[in-house]
């Protein structure tokens, strides 16, 4: 079994590590690109309307000053993290972890490091993301 596949069961507590899964994306029969370009800011979005997949932007080390090509729309998701109301209301909760993982290079976190990111109850975070539906392929992390 590969890490994160979700073939088996667990009961999330406040102690469980939650990421995207990415296998869940490639069996649904959702586009993860569109999900992804819909969590930009509107003027980003406008953007990649009309740009094809793997647009490569030039992005420059602030420590090092080397020159990195990297996908676009990774890029824009980080420069969109950057707007201080970007992970907050009246952005949906599922919608703003979400954010947190699409940002974060999808690091798994707890429901308690997702709150203070978003600013949420973290029981509210558990729940929402332990319940027999899956959003956006949120999913426990399982090594």
């Amino acid at each position: 079994m590969t890490p994160g596949s979700g073939s088996r069961r667990v009961k999330p507590t406040m102690d469980t590590r939650f990421h995207i899964d990415y296998e869940w994306w490639e069996r649904s029969a959702q586009d993860l690109r569109i999900h992804m370009i819909s969590q930009l800011l509107p003027e980003q979005q406008a953007y990649f309307a009309d740009h094809e997949e793997g647009d490569e932007s030039d992005w420059i080390d602030p420590e090092t000053a080397e020159v990195h090509r990297v996908d676009a729309l990774r890029m824009a998701l980080q420069e969109a993290a950057r707007d201080p109301a970007y992970f907050l209301p009246p952005t949906s909760l599922v919608d703003a972890v979400f954010r947190v993982f699409l940002t974060n290079n999808n690091v798994p976190l707890t429901p308690v490091e997702l709150a203070e990111r978003i600013g949420r109850p973290p029981m509210t975070i558990l729940r929402t993301l332990s319940g027999r539906r899956v959003y956006k392929g949120i999913r426990p992390y399982l090594p």
